[in-house]
């Protein structure tokens, strides 16, 4: 299953009349990062940057002055995510922008059923919140220190790191963590999640290496859920 966890900066806040100028994705597969990555900034064409959006990610429209615009890199990124679920944080945003510039170029929109909002995700695990990507990486331990400003590559990184363990793909108890901690469907997702990624690491894995897990599964008996997706 392929996944891309994406975001996009932008000129403002109004995609009507607003423009996408930076566009970053992370590849998943099976829920596992697999090294590829979509980077692109966009001219706005005659799309002036906000103050008030500068100083969230600091692109300038200087620096923009010699990127492609929009049409010349949309075959692109629609390449890049053919065949996968677009996920972002706050997705109606994000998607609200990619879907206007579609349209003005006469593409058809993303389907709503394409989209991952994990904002949404986040809102229903945790539902006092806080929910923003910077409190949820607090909430999970991982480091956004080097996070000064917004941008799209580096959010799109951490955002990959929260759905991953929003889902339980990094969940490596299992089933074996206490009582009530970690429900059944939670511990078998993660069997699925961890399951894919050993497809995709099959060829790093030694001979020993193979044979010790096989011992170590073989130990646990045949309800182990790690004997159902070897």
């Amino acid at each position: 299953m392929r996944e891309i966890i994406f975001d996009t900066e932008t000129t403002g806040l109004d995609s009507r009349e607003d423009r996408i100028i930076e566009i970053g994705g992370i590849e998943l597969d099976n829920h596992f990062p697999t090294g590829r990555t979509l980077h692109l900034y966009i001219n706005p064409a005659n799309r002036k940057v906000h103050p008030d959006a500068l100083a969230v990610h600091g692109i300038t429209d200087e620096f923009l002055a010699d990127k492609p615009v929009f049409a010349d890199v949309a075959e692109q990124i629609l390449s890049f995510f053919e065949g996968a679920k677009w996920i972002a944080h706050n997705a109606t945003f994000d998607m609200g922008f990619v879907n206007a510039e579609l349209g003005r170029l006469g593409l058809p929109p993303i389907a709503p059923s394409e989209v991952i909002d994990t904002l949404s995700l986040a809102r229903r695990k945790h539902p006092m919140g806080p929910n923003s990507l910077d409190a949820l990486c607090k909430r999970y331990g991982i480091d956004n220190s080097h996070r000064a400003k917004h941008g799209a590559l580096l959010d799109s990184e951490l955002l990959a790191e929260v759905y991953i363990e929003m889902i339980g793909g990094r969940q490596a108890a299992l089933g074996l963590a206490g009582p009530g901690q970690v429900s059944i469907e939670e511990s078998e997702a993660a069997a699925l999640a961890i399951a894919g990624r050993q497809k995709i690491l099959a060829d790093r894995v030694t001979e020993a290496e193979r044979q010790a897990h096989d011992a170590l599964v073989a130990k646990m008996g045949g309800k182990a859920l790690w004997a159902r997706y070897q």
